[in-house]
Parts: structure tokens; sequence; C-alpha cells
């Protein structure tokens, strides 16, 4: 077996996203629970989440989201050696996600493990994907965040049913002459280690909202603005802010402190809910579809949730 050499740098190739079909409105929620559009608009900005179905597992949609992300950047299944999930939502914890997909997909004898920082997973996951590729571990690593956070939601609940939401999105990682990923900024609070939680695999998903709105809008905005500065890059030349999706004020909250006044801000939330550690990846995938980013842009994305953990990293839109 070749040694892949090491690599200056590394960078996105690709980006694939996958959700599931069925469409969960808010008027839809209204009829099961006490609650209304309004209510949810105004609290969390979500109009509508797409829900998987019984049969649809975390495995089934990383391996839609990693297929297309690997078809898109041009490279056959036997280039990649690596594959790593970023899930915090698994049914079972043997075998991992990341050697099952990797199967799915035609990937040889990769390496292959999960990593579970809850929603700044991806970010946690492209960080030590760019660091294999630079330090030779890997030639080219298949990242991907992929969440089933229905199956571990009390849907009689209005505090998290109306938040979380299922899917998957996927970068494919490579070497290049030039940074494309710029250094990782990361860290947690573990002392708000229990304002999200699941106790025990009998319990629900808990999580206190008010603890993790305060924390979410004043601790993250100097870790986007350090992910900015080791990565040489001025907020002004952003131009686009990719939060993880968790709720629309703390989205805005954060990106008004940034001053990335020239940056288009992911909204994804307001159509595909919080997806944990799929909800970046996939943001970006959608944004590429529609427009909202073109190949070259520099985006800023920035992951955290429960741990209380967080992430974040300047990127070259592939």
């Amino acid at each position: 077996m070749r040694i892949p050499d090491i690599a200056p740098g590394a960078r996105i190739l690709a980006f694939g996203h996958y959700q599931p079909d069925n469409v969960v409105t808010n008027d839809d929620l209204a009829k099961t629970m006490e609650t209304n559009d309004e209510w949810i608009q105004s609290r969390v900005g979500i109009k509508e989440r797409r829900i998987a179905s019984a049969t649809e597992s975390v495995e089934d949609m990383a391996a839609q989201a990693g297929g297309k992300a690997l078809a898109a950047s041009g490279l056959a299944p036997d280039e990649v050696d690596l594959v790593i999930v970023a899930t915090c939502t698994l049914e079972t914890q043997i075998p991992n996600a990341a050697a099952v997909v990797a199967h799915r997909l035609g990937i040889k004898s990769p390496g292959a493990f999960d990593v579970n920082a809850a929603c700044a997973g991806f970010c946690y996951a492209l960080g030590t994907a760019s660091a294999a590729v630079r330090g030779g571990a890997a030639r080219n690593v298949l990242v991907i965040g992929s969440e089933k956070l229905s199956q571990w939601i009390d849907w009689t609940d209005r505090s998290t049913a109306v938040i979380f939401a299922d899917g998957a999105g996927a970068a494919v990682v490579g070497p290049s002459d030039t940074p494309g990923i710029g250094p990782v900024v990361w860290g947690s609070s573990g002392d708000k280690s229990e304002a999200i939680a699941i106790a025990d695999r009998t319990k629900f998903l808990f999580q206190e909202g008010q603890t993790v709105f305060r924390w979410a809008t004043t601790a993250l905005h100097p870790v986007a603005l350090e992910a900015c500065a080791r990565a040489g890059v001025d907020p002004s030349e952003l131009a686009a802010f990719v939060p993880h999706q968790a709720n629309l004020r703390i989205i805005e909250a954060i990106a008004r402190k940034l001053g990335a006044d020239k940056a288009v801000v992911g909204r994804d939330i307001v159509t595909a809910g919080n997806t944990s550690a799929a909800s970046i990846p996939l943001a970006l995938s959608r944004m590429l579809e529609r427009g909202e980013v073109r190949s070259g842009d520099l985006a800023l994305i920035l992951g955290f949730g429960a741990g209380l953990a967080y992430a974040g990293q300047v990127i070259e839109i592939p």
C-alpha cells in the first residue's frame, strides 16, 4: 500500500445532501400539540422540516448524501481512503456508521470512524479530515453529517418537537497546493453539558432552551472571529456565513456580531429544521444548488451544540 503524500493544504472538492420525502409543516404539528405556525416561527424561525420514515436510518441517509458528494467530486470510490460520519443519533453504537456507509458506497478498506460532537460534529470531522490530508494519513476523505433526531424526540413536547428534524449532508476533502480549509477553532463548555442531553436509552432529548440561547448568542461570535483571524480572512471578505441551523434568532444574532456585511447568511433552518451535525453541509449543498454561493467563495462555518461543544473554520466553496 502506498503511503499518501503529505499535502501542503486541503480543500473541499464537492458537497452533497439528502432529505427525507416526508415534509412536516407547523400546521401539521398543531394538529397533535398545543402550538401554531406563528408561535413556532416567532421563536425558532422554522416553517417546515423533513422527517425520516420508520425504516430509514442514519446510515441510509448518510449513504445517499455521501454518494452524491462522491459523484460530484469526480473521484472513484477506490480513491477515498478515509470516511468520517458525524452523528449523535445512531440507534445502536456498534457497528459504526462510517464503516457501513463506506461498504455501501463501494469504498474498499478505508479508515472509518464516527464523531459525536452533536451539532458541532461536522466541523469537528472536517477539521480532522483536513489534518489527515495535510499530514499524509489520507489522500481523500468523505465527511458526512447524518442525523435521525425524530427517533429521540417526544412528539408531544413542543419545546423540542417543533425544532428538530432529519437529514444528511456530505463533503469530499482532498489535497490542495494552497489551503482551502482554514484552521479549526474548537472547544467546549462542559460546565453546561446538562443543558442538552439524553439521559439514557429510555429517555428523549432534553434541552434547556434559554440556557443554550444565552450561551450561543454571547459566547460564540468570538469563536467565529478567531476562525477568521487564524485563516487570515477579514469578516468583510466572507461571501457566506453558514452556522449550525439551531434557531433563526441565534443565527441572526451571531451574524450581526460577526460584522460580515457582504456575506449571505445561511438560513436553511426555515425549511429544513435543526438537523444537528447534518445542518451545515446540508445548508451549504442546498445554497450551492440555489446559486446563493459560488465556487471560490470564502465561507465561515460554525457548529455548536450539546456538550456544549463548538467548532468553526473558514472554507473555500468548491
